[in-house]
């Protein structure tokens, strides 16, 4: 069946076969924000008038398709619905005015110029698996609807960038807080109903039968759409956090430079 008004156009498309490319996206199984990021993906590796053609089963993927598709001006050709497996069919075309034959229930103020890119920070203070995965799952759709996302992690949240297998030498205060802290993100408890470890282990159970990704995937995916992690130079210093404790990839810098990302944002959160 037809979704969001969404008529299939894959008729109107260029169907030119020496030029056109059509990608089949296998999504089904994956949660969000995995079936946005695997699209993501794709289009960002596509040419002009390829189209990627995708199956998803999150309840929520047709939505946020639509959604997606207006914020970066993509055309979105076909939606449809059958037996519980989403079908999109999303063309990447060079043109950011387009006019859009699918219109999207009351979203045409989301029709921005994709070129005009926003940027989006994040203050990652707690150090609790949920509250980490929440992160990781807003960085990645921000930075899949074209945001440049900065994500600065202070006080417990450094504890998301540690490396499990970091081995470095302390003393007094600084190697106290070292053991007392988790290290790494398989360390990382849950905010609520932890029971002494078991409902963290309840939860990371869960996540592996709903096909979540794992934090530790979360993280690389992110870094990989280009997600900057920053780390708060002060809160390292407090905690005695050393920069060879931190996971490949993480800048280190002060409140200036993660105001500075802010003033540009038009999305700023604290975790």
């Amino acid at each position: 069946m037809e979704l969001n008004g969404c008529k299939d156009l894959r008729a109107d498309v260029n169907n030119d076969s020496e030029n056109t490319k059509r990608i089949f996206v296998d999504a089904r199984g994956l949660q969000c924000p995995g079936p946005i990021a695997r699209v993501f993906e794709e289009l960002d590796k596509a040419n002009y008038g390829d189209i990627v053609e995708v199956m998803a089963t999150d309840v929520g993927f047709s939505k946020d398709i639509s959604s997606w598709c207006a914020r970066m001006g993509y055309n979105l050709i076909g939606l449809t619905s059958e037996s519980g497996v989403i079908n999109a069919q999303i063309e990447k075309n060079e043109k950011t005015d387009i006019k859009k034959e699918c219109l999207i229930n009351s979203t045409n103020s989301m029709l921005i110029n994709p070129q005009d890119k926003k940027k989006a920070t994040m203050v990652v203070f707690s150090g609790d698996l949920d509250k980490a995965i929440a992160s990781f799952i807003i960085a990645t759709g921000a930075a899949s609807m074209g945001k440049e996302v900065t994500m600065f992690f202070t006080f417990w949240g450094l504890n998301i960038l540690r490396k499990s297998s970091s081995r470095v030498e302390k003393n007094g205060i600084e190697k106290m807080f070292g053991m007392m802290m988790p290290k790494g993100v398989d360390k990382l408890k849950i905010s609520k109903m932890n029971m002494g470890g078991i409902g963290t282990k309840l939860i990371k159970l869960v996540m592996k039968n709903k096909n979540v990704d794992d934090l530790g995937f979360m993280m690389s995916r992110a870094q990989k759409m280009g997600v900057k992690f920053v780390a708060c130079s002060m809160s390292m210093d407090i905690m005695g956090i050393k920069a060879e404790e931190l996971v490949d990839g993480v800048e280190i810098a002060g409140v200036a430079s993660y105001l500075s990302e802010a003033e540009e944002g038009n999305l700023n959160l604290f975790i």
